[in-house]
């Protein structure tokens, strides 16, 4: 509890800064476990490697049943094209991959937001916090240095705690971002491997 509360103290010192950076942690928290979430959902990709091996050997009405009882993005994929086999199954794969993807990205524009943002506040708490400190200096002279030392050193809170919270936020922003271009990539071979497979059993 004492901890909690030396903490709690330390932040206040940051100044009115230390709002919005509040609000950019809580944020990139909201948004980090969401997406977590998200992928966790759609972590079944073996169910759209068997449907397309499935797919593959002819067994259409077997591989569109697995399909369609998976959430995974792949799987959907699949599903549309066997669900369009007869016409069309390359456009209806292209929406629902795309439907797929805009939901991948959801809310990451956030937290891209949230590490380019966090650090300029934190900056600006600095300054603005270097500015009093130095207009303590200006009406006290040096008669108070532990006044104008500790005004910097609390300045510095701000800067500290918008790095953290953008150097919290990137390594989370990058894999959700690296996640998505794989699915991409992965729905892009899956699509191709699907309209070949159609191709070569003339579905009538």
């Amino acid at each position: 509890m004492h901890h909690l509360s030396a903490v709690i103290s330390m932040l206040t010192k940051g100044g009115p800064v230390m709002i919005p950076l509040l609000v950019c942690s809580v944020l990139s928290l909201a948004v980090i476990i969401d997406r977590c979430g998200f992928w966790w959902r759609r972590r079944d990709t073996a169910s759209a490697e068997r449907a397309l091996r499935l797919a593959v050997h002819a067994k259409f009405d077997e591989a569109a049943e697995i399909a369609a009882a998976s959430r995974a993005p792949l799987a959907r994929v699949i599903a549309a094209g066997l669900g369009h086999r007869d016409a069309g199954a390359a456009h209806a794969m292209e929406v629902v991959a795309q439907e797929e993807l805009g939901l991948a990205r959801r809310y990451l524009p956030v937290l891209d937001t949230v590490i380019t943002l966090s650090p300029l506040l934190g900056l600006l708490g600095t300054v603005t916090g270097m500015i009093a400190a130095f207009g303590v200096l200006s009406t006290t002279g040096m008669n108070q240095p532990n006044a104008i030392t500790g005004g910097v050193a609390e300045a510095l809170i701000a800067t500290a705690v918008g790095l953290g919270i953008a150097i919290g936020s990137l390594v989370p922003y990058n894999y959700f971002s690296t996640k998505v271009e794989r699915a991409a990539e992965a729905m892009e071979q899956c699509g191709s491997r699907l309209e070949q497979a159609l191709a070569e059993h003339e579905i009538p």
